[in-house]
C-alpha cells in the first residue's frame, strides 16, 4: 500500500511538472525567443499562453523586453570647436524591435546592448559638439544637435536588433573652472560697457550743463540789459520831474526839501544838532508852517528824453534756441490803475506850436506877457 502511493506521488509531480514546464506566458510588455538545443525556433510577441516541448533540456524560452526603455549620459565632457569644453547631460531612448538579431548579436542581454549604446552615444555627442563653435553650442541648433546624434547612432544600433526612438541633451553648461574664467570674462566686458556708456552720458551732460550755462549767461545778461534801460529810464523821467517841479516853483521845491530834510534830521529823539540860528538849514523852521507863495509865472515842462534802446540780435542762441524779448512787469495799484515802466515820448519839433491851455474861471491875464499865462487864484 506504501509502495502504491509513493509510486502515485512519483507519477503526479512528474505530470506537474511536465505541465508547467511546457507553458510559458508572454505579457503586454515582452516578447519571447523559443530555443530548441540553443536554436531560435519561434519568436513570440503577442501577449497570451504558449506552450513547448515539456523540459528546458529540449526548448527554452528567453524573455526579451518589448518596452520603451532609456539609456543616460552623465557629466560627459565635450569639446567643441575652437577648444571650449562642456559638460553633458543626455539620454537616448530605444525599442528593441528584431529579437532575433538581438538574441544572435547581443546574446539577448540588456548589459551587453547598453554597453555597446553608452559607447556609440558617447562617440556621437562628442561628433556633434566637435562640429559647431562655443556659442552654437548654446543657440537654438540644440534641437537639430540632438537629431544628428540620433541619425548617427540609429544605424550602428539597428545592427542589434535595436531602434533608436530619441535623443534629448539635458544639460550644456561650462565646467567650474572655465565657468568662472568665463564669467570674469563677461564681467570685464559688461564692466567696461557700462564704463563707456557712463562717460558717454557724463560727456553729453557736461555738453548739456555748458549749453545750459551759457543760455543763463544770456537770459541774465539781457534781463540785466533791459533792467539797466528801465533803470536809466526811470532815472531820467525821475530828473525830468524833479526838474521841471523845480522850473515851475523853485520857492516850493526849496520849501517841499527842507520839509524832507527837517523829518530825516529829526525823526531819531535822540538827535543832537548844533548848528548856528542864522544857518541856511533854519530858513523855513520859524515860517509858522506857512508855505511860500507859488511863482505866478511857472516855467514850461521840461519835455521828456528818449532814452536809447539796446539794439537785439535776431541770431538764435546756442541749439537754436532764441532769447524772447519779455514785455516790461506792470503793477497794479491799489485804486485799480497799472503802473508801467516809462519808456519815454518823443521829444516835441520847436517848429510846431505848444498847445495852449484853455482859460480857467478866475484866471488873470498880464498885458505884458507875450504868450497867454494862467494864474490860478489861491
Amino acid at each position: 500500500m506504501n509502495n502504491r502511493l509513493i509510486i502515485l506521488g512519483v507519477v503526479v509531480l512528474a505530470a506537474l511538472y511536465v505541465l508547467f514546464s511546457s507553458v510559458y506566458v508572454v505579457n503586454e510588455r515582452e516578447q519571447a525567443i523559443v530555443l530548441r538545443f540553443g536554436e531560435i525556433t519561434e519568436i513570440r510577441d503577442e501577449p497570451g499562453l504558449y506552450f513547448k516541448i515539456p523540459t528546458d533540456i529540449v526548448e527554452s524560452v528567453q524573455i526579451i523586453e518589448d518596452r520603451l526603455l532609456r539609456q543616460e549620459i552623465a557629466d560627459m565632457t565635450v569639446q567643441v570647436s575652437g577648444g571650449a569644453f562642456f559638460v553633458v547631460d543626455a539620454f537616448l531612448t530605444y525599442r528593441i524591435v528584431d529579437p532575433r538579431l538581438f538574441r544572435e548579436r547581443a546574446l539577448g542581454q540588456l548589459a551587453v546592448a547598453e554597453s555597446r549604446i553608452a559607447t556609440r552615444f558617447d562617440a556621437a555627442l562628442r561628433q556633434v559638439y566637435g562640429l559647431r563653435e562655443f556659442n552654437a553650442a548654446l543657440s537654438e541648433q540644440r534641437s537639430q544637435m540632438m537629431v544628428e546624434a540620433r541619425d548617427l547612432i540609429r544605424p550602428d544600433m539597428a545592427e542589434l536588433g535595436i531602434e533608436v526612438v530619441d535623443v534629448r541633451i539635458l544639460r550644456t553648461d561650462l565646467p567650474e573652472e572655465v565657468s568662472e574664467r568665463t564669467y570674469e570674462r563677461m564681467r570685464a566686458e559688461r564692466l567696461a560697457e557700462a564704463a563707456l556708456l557712463r562717460a558717454r552720458g557724463q560727456e553729453q551732460a557736461q555738453s548739456l550743463r555748458a549749453i545750459a550755462d551759457r543760455q543763463a549767461v544770456e537770459i541774465v545778461a539781457a534781463a540785466t540789459r533791459d533792467a539797466e534801460i528801465i533803470r536809466g529810464q526811470g532815472d531820467a523821467d525821475r530828473s525830468r520831474i524833479f526838474a521841471a517841479a523845480y522850473g515851475q516853483d523853485p520857492e516850493f521845491f526849496e520849501f517841499y526839501r527842507s520839509m524832507e530834510s527837517y523829518r530825516n534830521a529829526l525823526n531819531d529823539a535822540n538827535t543832537t544838532m548844533v548848528l548856528s540860528p542864522d544857518s541856511e538849514f533854519f530858513r523855513y523852521f520859524g515860517s509858522n508852517g506857512e508855505i511860500p507863495e507859488g511863482t505866478p509865472n511857472p516855467a514850461a515842462v521840461l519835455a521828456p528824453i528818449e532814452v536809447p534802446v539796446a539794439p537785439t540780435s535776431d541770431e538764435p542762441a546756442l541749439d537754436g534756441l532764441g532769447i524772447e524779448e519779455t514785455p516790461a512787469p506792470t503793477m497794479t495799484l491799489e485804486d485799480g490803475s497799472e503802473l508801467a515802466p516809462t519808456i519815454g515820448t518823443d521829444i516835441p519839433d520847436p517848429a510846431d506850436p505848444e498847445p495852449v491851455a484853455p482859460p480857467v474861471e478866475g484866471a488873470v491875464e498880464t498885458p505884458d506877457a507875450v504868450e497867454p499865462e494862467v494864474i490860478v487864484q489861491q
